[in-house]
């Protein structure tokens, strides 16, 4: 018998695929497109509502005030008149608030630049300590940091107590006499110093683990290959740690300029601005001047002067730092 020879049906020729390239499915049309429901916004919407309540509310609403007539009576009928930039310009036409202005760029440049030195040093000095000796050290700076703020404030009042306080003890007892019962806050200079070692001893903490964080991220090799070409520590720091943190020195830099330009509740609570107008900075002067007078205008228009101002502080700093990363390139 023939052979039979079975026809098969004709096959469809198939595209063939480039080597890893990925099969796309057909087109969907816009009715099967999967919806990705609102979720994600559902999720972020209580974290940007609180952000605006707490932040931008608030900001606008002292944008507002500044610009009305503002004070006791209008704070309970909740009726104000509009007067437009009056109120800035009875803050900028009077000396005390430039006077107060200068104190607040001295205050702030003293603490900065204290502040940045000593914790860069602590920073390099716990690099270079022992395992035990690193973990003691990095102990007692977070336990210095989460001390409260009014709280180390408070303990600061006692130790330069005029009566009481362990600093005139210890000088009268290194024979230092005329520090018996000295009155430290009653003295402008001596009350400025006092809060600038608050502020200080505050900030150290969280700024000097920042840096030993970031120190901790530069290789080794590099010290070595400088260390062989005969570094000394200083130019080490200068040609090759600083240069490889740059980013988070300028971090921690703009985090304490502004939180020293808004340091108000150590000077509250220690001065109340005092002696006279000694320790006044921008933020105690505006709460003086919406407190004292009741002018919640000239108190709101301070405020937002000061927010100005420290934004400009870092607008020019970090063109300047910019400016020199682009000369480097």
């Amino acid at each position: 018998m023939p052979a039979i020879r079975e026809r098969s049906a004709p096959r469809t020729p198939q595209r063939r695929t480039a080597p890893g390239a990925s099969r796309r499915s057909p087109r969907r049309g816009p009715q099967q497109r999967p919806a990705r429901g609102y979720w994600p916004y559902a999720l972020i919407a209580p974290a940007i509502g609180g952000m605006l309540y707490l932040l931008v509310y608030p900001l606008l609403r002292a944008v507002l005030i500044s610009l009305q007539d503002f004070r006791l009576r209008q704070l309970i009928s909740g009726e104000a008149e509009f007067v437009g930039l009056r109120n800035y310009r009875a803050l900028l036409s009077d000396p005390r608030f430039w006077e107060v202005v200068a104190r607040t760029f001295a205050f702030m440049a003293v603490n900065v630049v204290l502040i940045m030195s000593i914790s860069t040093l602590v920073a390099l000095m716990t690099e270079r300590l022992a395992k035990a000796g690193r973990t003691v050290v990095l102990c007692a700076l977070v336990l210095a940091w989460a001390m409260p703020v009014v709280a180390a404030t408070t303990v600061f009042q006692w130790l330069f107590h005029s009566e009481f306080g362990i600093v005139n003890w210890l000088l009268t007892s290194l024979g230092f006499d005329s520090f018996d019962r000295y009155p430290w806050f009653a003295n402008g200079g001596a009350a400025f110093a006092i809060l600038v070692m608050l502020i200080v001893w505050q900030s150290v903490p969280f700024a000097a683990i920042t840096l030993y964080s970031a120190l901790t991220t530069v290789p080794t090799e590099l010290y070595e290959s400088a260390r062989l070409d005969g570094a000394s520590g200083t130019r080490i720091f200068r040609s090759v740690t600083f240069p490889m943190l740059r980013p988070i020195f300028v971090l921690v830099f703009s985090l304490e300029v502004i939180w020293t330009f808004k340091a108000f509740v150590q000077i509250w609570v220690m001065t109340r601005g005092g002696p006279g107008d000694a320790t006044t900075i921008l933020p105690v002067y505006a709460v003086q001047t919406a407190l004292s007078s009741q002018r919640y205008d000239l108190g709101s228009a301070a405020s937002m002067l000061t927010v100005v101002l420290m934004s400009g502080v870092l607008v020019l700093y970090f063109r300047q730092m910019f400016r020199q990363e682009d000369e480097l390139r």
